[in-house]
C-alpha cells in the first residue's frame, strides 16, 4: 500500500491510515531495539494489512465503527508481533511450533500406518516444515515482498511468526462448516504419506554403497541424512516440558476417544474465550461448562 496515495479507509466512518501507521511506528520504536527503518517497514506492512481487511470486510464496512475496528485490529496485530519479539528467536520458534503442533496432532494420522507417539511427532515435524514455507510464501505475497525475501532481524522474524500463527488459524468456509487452514493442510499431508520405508542408518551416515546401486539418491535416505546433520538449538527446559505435556495430553485424550475434550483443549491453547469456544463447537453455555469440567477431570 502506498501511504501517500491512500490516506483513508473509506466507509460511513473513515480513518486516516497515517494515524494507524504513526501509532504502530512509535510503539515499535519504544518496545523494541530495532532500527528506525526496520520499525518503519514493519509498521507499514501492518498498516497495509489493516487497510486491506477493513476495506474488504463487509461486516466492518456495515458496522459503522470502522475507526474503532481499524485501531483494535492494528493493536492486536502489534501485540502478537511484540509477544514473539519478547520471547526471542529460539523461544518464539518453540512457542509457535508447540501451538501449531497441538492443533494438528489429532489430524496427522497416515492411513494404513501404526504410528508410535514418537513417530507421529516426527511426521508433524515434517508437515510443519513444509507449512512454514507455505506461510512464508503467503506472507511475501500478501505483503507485496519479493520472492526471495527472508526475515533478517528479530523484529522481522517476530512479524513472520505472528503471521504464521494467524495464517494457520484462518477459518476456511466449507459446505456447512468452517475449518482452520492448517487442519486442512494436515489432513491432506497425512493422506499423501507413503508406506513406511526402511532405511539403513549406517548407509545413510556413510554415503552410497560401493556397488553403485543408486540407493543414496533415495529420498528417504536423503531426508534421514539431512536430519542427522541438523544440530538444533538447545531448548529451554520449561519450553521442552510444555511441548511434551501438550502432546502427551493430546495423545491421552485420543487414546480414550475423548475427541470433544481434545477439541476443547485445542481451542483453549488458542486463547479463545468461552463464548468463542461455544460458537466454534456449537455448544450452549451449560454444555461448554460440562465439557470444561470433563476436561479438567482428565
Amino acid at each position: 500500500m502506498n501511504l501517500a496515495a491512500t490516506t483513508t479507509i473509506q466507509g460511513e466512518n473513515s480513518i486516516g491510515v497515517e494515524a494507524i501507521f504513526e501509532l504502530l511506528f512509535q510503539e515499535l520504536r519504544v518496545a523494541t531495539k530495532a532500527s528506525e527503518q526496520n520499525c518503519h517497514d514493519v509498521a507499514m506492512r501492518i498498516t497495509a494489512e489493516v487497510y486491506r481487511i477493513c476495506s474488504e470486510s463487509k461486516r466492518i464496512q456495515a458496522s459503522g465503527a470502522i475507526e474503532s475496528s481499524a485501531m483494535t485490529l492494528a493493536r492486536h496485530r502489534l501485540s502478537q508481533c511484540l509477544r514473539y519479539y519478547q520471547l526471542g528467536s529460539n523461544r518464539g520458534r518453540i512457542e509457535l511450533h508447540s501451538t501449531l503442533s497441538a492443533i494438528v496432532y489429532r489430524y496427522i494420522n497416515p492411513p494404513q500406518r501404526q504410528l508410535s507417539y514418537q513417530g507421529r511427532l516426527t511426521i508433524i515435524e515434517d508437515f510443519l516444515q513444509s507449512f512454514y514455507l507455505e506461510a512464508l510464501n503467503a506472507f511475501r505475497r500478501e505483503s507485496q515482498l519479493g520472492s526471495t525475501y527472508q526475515p533478517q532481524t528479530l523484529l522481522e522474524l517476530s512479524e513472520y511468526m505472528a503471521f504464521g500463527e494467524r495464517y494457520g488459524k484462518r477459518r476456511i468456509p466449507l459446505p456447512g462448516r468452517q475449518q482452520q487452514l492448517i487442519i486442512l493442510r494436515a489432513q491432506t499431508f497425512s493422506q499423501q504419506q507413503p508406506p513406511e520405508t526402511c532405511v539403513d542408518i549406517e548407509q545413510a551416515a556413510e554415503g552410497s554403497s560401493s556397488d553403485g546401486d543408486g540407493s543414496w539418491e533415495d529420498p528417504a535416505v536423503q531426508q534421514l541424512r539431512s536430519a542427522m546433520a541438523t544440530q538444533p538449538e538447545p531448548e529451554p527446559q520449561e519450553d521442552t516440558l510444555r511441548s511434551v505435556v501438550v502432546t502427551e495430553l493430546m495423545s491421552y485424550l485420543e487414546e480414550r476417544q475423548q475427541t470433544d475434550c481434545a477439541d476443547y483443549f485445542t481451542l483453549r491453547l488458542q486463547d479463545m474465550s468461552a463464548q468463542e469456544i461455544e460458537s466454534v463447537l456449537g455448544l450452549t453455555s451449560r454444555q461448554r461448562d460440562y465439557l470444561q469440567q470433563r476436561f479438567k477431570y482428565h
